[in-house]
């Protein structure tokens, strides 16, 4: 158990990545004005992925999105897509290369790179070209960075704000948070924090630990304290199976800090591995997750075109093709006018749109751990009308 901190970093590395390092460009406000497609023409997209970084995750991730971006076209209805794909070994320098390369080629929008470095280092690239890039990352650090650049990843802040609204609405206001001091776990508490102040809830209080075993140890006396003296109604977890949620699932409710007595909200999906659902300290507790009907009929197709599982975020790249797809189909330029409208698209998990600056709104549902299984407690929205946005 203790040894999965060790290899959680890499997990999540298509996330985040050393985000403080980062020069970022002041591009235009709202993104680029985009290039429009002649009507019944091929639309030219650069696809960017991580192969050639010679890890095999990076191989079978590349291959899940470019198989994914492909059942999407064949999906689309009265419209080509001329879809060129690029590796970028993982790597910003090779990103901002093949970014380059591939305007030089005609693409006409960018999708992906997967890394929050190697995307932002694309954005960068063509700040001046009239370009936008729709990455796979879920870092809305690079987006609101870059007025060229809209992520397509799921972000903490839409769980956060599912999750919170959905606790208001069930009478819970007081709000305790439990996170890492790594820069996952900053924008994990950073998110429960606009989240409960935007629906009209208290944060009484939050726990840091650093990523490591002797953290959690630390940490979780401190957490029970808080708890018994600040008496919130429900404590999120930002930490994720790969990290440290398997030793807070056992030591809390050890320590007196049970989800018997208070309800523990996870930041991140409990049921990815399914193993997570089995954990004692996550029993009758919630988390957010795409829409389950769509995202079943997705994994159905893929499975069925691949003989093979879609890679967790490979439907991130169907999503993208519908959104480029549908505002194609309308003749609607691929710029930020199209990439913002209010209607959205819809993707593999449901409903999605992107937000003027960069980031992205996606209609939830969330589940609720009982014996062991993850159970819909609240539908994901079939329009963002219905969120009350």
């Amino acid at each position: 158990m203790f040894a999965l901190l060790s290899t959680a970093r890499r997990l999540c590395a298509f996330a985040l990545g050393a985000i403080a390092l980062f020069t970022v460009s002041a591009c235009q406000p709202g993104g680029a004005p985009g290039a429009r497609i002649a009507p019944g023409a091929p639309v030219p997209v650069a696809l960017l992925v991580p192969r050639g970084s010679g890890e095999n995750g990076d191989e079978v991730l590349a291959q899940s999105l470019e198989n994914a971006a492909r059942l999407a076209m064949a999906d689309l209805q009265g419209v080509q897509i001329d879809l060129r794909v690029y590796g970028t070994a993982g790597n910003p320098e090779q990103a901002r290369t093949a970014g380059l390369q591939a305007v030089s080629d005609g693409a006409k929008i960018i999708l992906g790179p997967v890394y929050a470095e190697s995307a932002n280092a694309v954005a960068v690239a063509l700040a001046q070209q009239n370009i936008n890039v729709l990455s796979f990352s879920n870092n809305p650090i690079i987006a609101r960075g870059n007025g060229n650049l809209f992520i397509l990843g799921h972000t903490f802040e839409n769980a956060a704000d599912r999750l919170v609204r959905l606790a208001i609405e069930r009478g819970k206001s007081r709000f305790m948070v439990i996170h890492s001091t790594d820069l996952s776990g900053q924008l994990g508490l950073q998110a429960v924090e606009k989240a409960v102040l935007a629906n009209g809830g208290t944060l009484v209080g939050a726990v840091a630990h650093e990523f490591s075993q002797n953290g959690v140890l630390r940490a979780v006396p401190e957490a029970v304290q808080m708890a018994r003296e600040m008496a919130p109604d429900a404590v999120f977890l930002t930490a994720n199976t790969a990290g440290a949620l398997p030793l807070f699932s056992q030591m809390l409710p050890e320590a007196g800090l049970s989800p018997v007595d208070i309800q523990f909200i996870g930041l991140s999906r409990w049921d990815i591995p399914a193993q997570t659902l089995a954990l004692p300290g996550v029993q009758g507790g919630w988390f957010a997750r795409p829409d389950t009907a769509t995202s079943a009929q997705f994994r159905a197709r893929y499975k069925e075109a691949y003989a093979g599982d879609a890679h967790p975020i490979g439907g991130l790249a169907y999503d993208g093709i519908a959104a480029i797809g549908a505002l194609a189909g309308s003749g609607t330029s691929l710029g930020a006018a199209g990439l913002t409208q209010s209607a959205g698209f819809q993707g593999t998990g449901g409903i999605f749109r992107f937000n003027s600056d960069g980031t992205n709104e996606r209609g939830l549902s969330v589940a609720q751990v009982v014996d062991s299984q993850a159970l819909e407690i609240d539908p994901a929205p079939r329009s963002f009308g219905a969120m009350g946005f």
